[in-house]
């Protein structure tokens, strides 16, 4: 009898184990339908493709805020513009991150809408070794031009100045920056030393004293390596920026199809409206941008910036209908890929012969001018006989030196480097000396 009790015993017992591992079961399905259910009910998340910049400067936080509030994530893949650009173009991305507005040349941009959300500042970074503080729009203009290659000429150390920029040429940041400095964001510049991305270059040139490149200032913020110069003599700050006075300012732009009637589409609207809102402007405050509605003034003022620019720079004199070759690029690129070749040494000899014949241009000029005034003085003097003219020019042989050619035209050697801008003994064979005379 009491074995066939325990028998009972252990039977019922192990019918309670049995019903217990069934109700966890079922709890347990019940629970992976429940959550499966949740998750058939729940958008895939928006994903944010585009520059390193711009997902720095606000997207990563906006997105933050946005989650926070209850929406659905939004994954980033930063990298650089076109990436971002090209993925919404082709439906793998959602939103792209741009520094740029539409490119005209890129087919594929003609529909998108390229709303503006923010204002910030363009920044010329170099090393921090670097004793430079400041440029002007002329200088800079030049420097990417090809025109001035030296750190001494901007009150630096005597030493080439070596400009980085992102290998894209449709890069959002080098794209505003050279429509800025030269009427189109295509612009070939003298920058051998190109990268995929901003990061890259911002790494780079925290190593190189000699470097100058352009970032924003959002992304330069808080690099120890970098120096952010001042531009004819103004800060990159958002006051600076919000204001106007701080010259290289550009807006930041989210870009995306045009909305239709999917519910991505209206959730995507509903990201735009949310960049516009006093949670995301709380973002770019923290990262030293303007909310583009506290600064919607600057939009009109947009084409008289870029008048004063070409005027300060005298971009009229180069600027074509289509990008002109700066004298530096060409070299600039070639000696990046080739710097031994032929094609190298010619394209070198194109541009030390494109600066001589700027300086002879800048020679005659001024001696124009000065013959000028020189005949006006002397207007009540002129003769019957022809005078003799007031400037010549002479064309320097083989073996001709300054000595030598103020010793035929009896003039001086000091008269001689006075009169063509000359420093030093060296002219070359072929150069134009002005010769004046009294």
């Amino acid at each position: 009898m009491a074995f066939r009790h325990r028998a009972s015993i252990a039977h019922l017992d192990m019918m309670t184990f049995r019903i217990r591992h069934l109700l966890v079961a079922a709890s347990l399905i019940l629970a992976s339908s429940a959550t499966m259910a949740a998750a058939a009910d729940t958008p895939p998340p928006l994903v944010w493709r585009g520059d390193i910049t711009t997902a720095h400067a606000f997207v990563d936080g906006m997105a933050k805020a946005w989650h926070k509030a209850g929406h659905p994530q939004v994954t980033l893949q930063p990298f650089n513009t076109v990436s971002g650009i090209d993925a919404v173009i082709h439906d793998t991305a959602d939103i792209a991150g741009s520094v740029r507005g539409r490119a005209p040349r890129r087919e594929g941009e003609k529909n998108l809408v390229f709303t503006p959300v923010a204002w910030g500042a363009l920044v010329l970074v170099t090393n921090r070794r670097n004793p430079v503080d400041n440029l002007t729009l002329k200088q800079l203009h030049d420097i990417y031009y090809g025109k001035l290659t030296n750190w001494s000429k901007v009150g630096g150390k005597s030493q080439r100045i070596h400009v980085y920029a992102v290998a894209s040429p449709t890069d959002g940041i080098e794209f505003s920056l050279r429509k800025l400095l030269f009427g189109h964001g295509y612009q070939p510049v003298a920058a051998p030393r190109l990268y995929m991305n901003v990061n890259a270059l911002q790494h780079a040139i925290a190593l190189d004293p000699q470097s100058l490149g352009v970032t924003t200032l959002s992304n330069a913020l808080g690099h120890d390596k970098l120096k952010m110069l001042k531009i004819n003599g103004k800060a990159p700050t958002a006051a600076n920026v919000a204001d106007g006075s701080y010259p290289l300012y550009t807006p930041l732009y989210l870009v995306t199809q045009p909305a239709d009637d999917t519910p991505k589409a209206k959730r995507i609207e509903q990201f735009l409206a949310f960049a516009r809102s006093p949670a995301a402007a709380k973002v770019m405050h923290a990262h030293q941008l303007v909310p583009y509605a506290d600064a919607e003034a600057l939009a009109g003022h947009m084409d008289q910036r870029i008048l004063a620019i070409a005027k300060e720079t005298g971009r009229h004199v180069y600027h074509h209908n289509g990008p002109t070759a700066a004298p530096g690029a060409t070299y600039a690129a070639r000696s990046a890929i080739a710097p031994t070749s032929e094609r190298t040494l010619k394209a070198h000899q194109r541009m030390l012969a494109k600066h001589e014949e700027e300086k002879a241009a800048k020679v005659r000029k001024q001696a124009e001018e000065t013959g000028r005034a020189s005949l006006e003085a002397r207007a009540d003097q002129a003769a019957a006989a022809p005078a003799k003219p007031e400037v010549t020019w002479y064309t320097v042989n083989s073996g001709d030196t300054l000595s030598k050619i103020a010793k035929t035209h009896s003039v001086s050697v000091d008269d001689l480097r006075a009169w063509n801008d000359i420093k030093g003994n060296l002219i070359r064979v072929g150069q134009k000396i002005a010769i004046h005379h009294d």
